[in-house]
């Protein structure tokens, strides 16, 4: 489980260190930063599959993603007495994205390449460190990034180096990773990449979901919904049916969702109390069909370490929320889960699940947590 979640730099998100528990939610007002913690979020995800660069080359380059204020917001600035006003920069500029778990802890440090670079929009990464235990330190500290050149720390605490010329834009997760000399590493890179993020499964009138599709055995429901047919079909399959079952009929009273299948082909029907005949997925609501993807999403057959929803509640009946709180609660003991939401409904159904709940309010354009417990934190150097 992530215990600790730190952004600097990105956004809003000036310095921000939150603790997070087995299941936590993070709400907000409008503009209070929730997106750009999805993002980050995301961002870290994206590092250990190698495409974090590019990931922020589609937000317009990491000029346009960085904290927008002066370097320094003080008390007085914050409070009026004084202009906010820049001043002369002591601090390299950055974006700093890190994480903390039960077992090992990484954080990443991403800057502005070089006046004159061919690529100038492509933030590079000038600084990465794994460690051991909840903060970094020099006693716990097992891997790390320097520019181009990557150490491992091994057993008997000797540092060796593994790489010298690494480019800027790969990370050590990606292209360090050995199952010999930093197992650490390897382990680290699969688990995040096994981080699953929801936040565009579509019930458009021309969604995917709506369709039949080829039926192939999915453990893991893609972020769009397209292969919904298919994911319900492998929950019956390997899965737990019984409790697929139950959490429709918890949300819809005497209904079930079946898979028919025709040829190969995979589409999704619903029976309804009173109806005569099953109601293809074309014919559904948005609001049903989401309901649907959510619950082939939270009870995969292969359950994530993490789990990010971000506004599971849109399009829902105000009747549909305590259903889906109880839904993710139930996959919260499998999964760690993060919530992004702007329901207060979900954000107090989920709270009596025993959630933690972060409400994000935005200070002189920061994003702050005023009633978060602090937690201590330690960013690498470059």
């Amino acid at each position: 489980m992530i215990t600790t979640l730190a952004i600097s730099g990105y956004r809003s998100l000036r310095d921000l260190v939150l603790p997070l528990d087995q299941l936590t939610v993070i709400t907000g007002a409008n503009g209070t930063g929730k997106s750009s913690l999805y993002r980050a979020l995301r961002m870290l995800s994206e590092i250990a599959q190698g495409r974090a660069i590019s990931t922020l080359a589609a937000e317009g380059g990491l000029s346009s993603t960085l904290w927008a204020g002066p370097e320094v917001l003080s008390r007085a600035m914050k409070a009026g007495e004084v202009p906010i006003e820049g001043t002369l920069r002591s601090k390299p500029i950055s974006l700093k994205l890190g994480f903390a778990s039960e077992d090992y802890g990484y954080a990443v440090d991403l800057g502005l390449p070089q006046d004159g670079a061919t690529f100038g929009l492509d933030p590079e990464i000038k600084a990465e460190a794994v460690w051991i235990g909840q903060q970094l330190h020099p006693r716990n500290h097992i891997a790390d990034r320097n520019g181009p050149s990557v150490r491992i720390r091994s057993d008997t605490g000797a540092w060796s180096q593994i790489a010298t010329a690494l480019p800027p834009f790969d990370s050590m997760m990606t292209h360090a990773a050995d199952p010999r000399n930093a197992a650490e590493l390897l382990l680290l890179r699969d688990r995040m990449r096994n981080w699953r993020f929801y936040d565009q499964l579509r019930t458009d009138r021309d969604a995917p979901a709506r369709r039949r599709v080829i039926g192939t055995r999915t453990p893991v429901l893609a972020s769009d919904g397209s292969d919904i047919a298919a994911a319900i079909a492998t929950i019956q399959d390997i899965g737990d049916p019984t409790a697929f079952d139950a959490a429709i009929s918890d949300a819809f009273p005497e209904s079930q969702v079946r898979v028919t299948s025709d040829g190969g082909f995979f589409g999704v029907e619903m029976r309804q109390r009173g109806l005569l005949r099953a109601l293809s997925a074309a014919e559904l609501s948005d609001g049903t069909l989401r309901f649907i993807l959510l619950t082939a999403a939270l009870l995969t057959p292969r359950p994530p370490s993490l789990m990010v929803l971000n506004e599971p509640e849109t399009s829902l009946h105000p009747d549909l929320i305590p259903p889906l709180a109880r839904l993710i609660a139930q996959a919260a003991r499998d999964s760690q889960i993060i919530v992004v939401s702007h329901s207060g409904t979900l954000t107090e159904a989920l709270s009596d699940e025993n959630a933690l709940t972060h409400h994000l309010t935005k200070d002189t354009g920061e994003t702050t947590v005023p009633e978060a417990e602090d937690v201590s934190w330690t960013w690498l150097k470059r």
